[in-house]
């Protein structure tokens, strides 16, 4: 259980530096707006995260109450889709790029409101979250949706954790990123790395 547990905590932070739509986000409304600004963002981004964990839980309890093997079909898709997503990182160039024009001045609430639309609308999360937390289920007597939500809590307080050292220390962040080019590379290594290793786990 605990090794399970570390390893989702480990893959997580993993996923969570490495740069994507929504930490470059918080970012650069951090930079352009301050930090209180970068935090309303996350806050909204990890609130999104809730209601994806919820689907996630009770849609996913149920396949595996009615049907296991459903269950491990599910399983292989996810496997399947994390290494589509390896692929793409794969594809992609490793220059994080980080632009501060034309952003538009929003309230506090207005970037809660962004980041959890953001975060909620995009179904492309609940996909990752059907293929990413079934594969640390850790306990066959805990009940599977306790279980959903504690990888679901942990995986939030993970992201908030990088996401608000992020929007507190954005200009150091930045200047990091400009002074350290090969940073880039090394994170969409790492990122590949851990689809491709989760990916392997389920299969084999």
């Amino acid at each position: 259980m605990t090794e399970t547990l570390i390893s989702f905590i480990i893959a997580t932070s993993v996923l969570a530096v490495s740069p994507g739509p929504d930490n470059i986000f918080v970012l650069t409304q951090s930079i352009v707006n301050g930090k209180k600004y970068g935090l309303a963002t996350v806050f909204g981004l990890m609130t999104g995260c809730i209601i994806h964990t919820t689907l996630v839980a009770f849609g996913v309890s149920t396949i595996i109450k009615e049907n296991e093997n459903l269950f491990l079909i599910i399983k292989i898709l996810g496997a399947s889709y994390l290494l589509f997503l390896a692929y793409q990182v794969y594809k992609s160039g490793a220059e994080i790029l980080i632009s501060t024009e034309n952003v538009p001045q929003k309230s506090t609430f207005q970037l809660f409101k962004t980041g959890f639309l953001m975060n909620v609308l995009n179904p492309k999360v609940t996909i990752f979250f059907l293929a990413f937390f079934p594969q640390f289920l850790f306990s066959s007597k805990m009940s599977t949706i306790f279980q959903f939500y504690i990888l679901g809590f942990l995986f939030i307080l993970v992201s908030f954790v990088v996401f608000g050292s992020i929007a507190v220390l954005a200009g150091k962040v930045s200047t990091y990123l400009k002074q350290h080019k090969k940073t880039g590379l090394y994170l969409k290594w790492a990122q590949i790395i851990v689809f491709v290793a989760i990916a392997v786990l389920i299969l084999i």
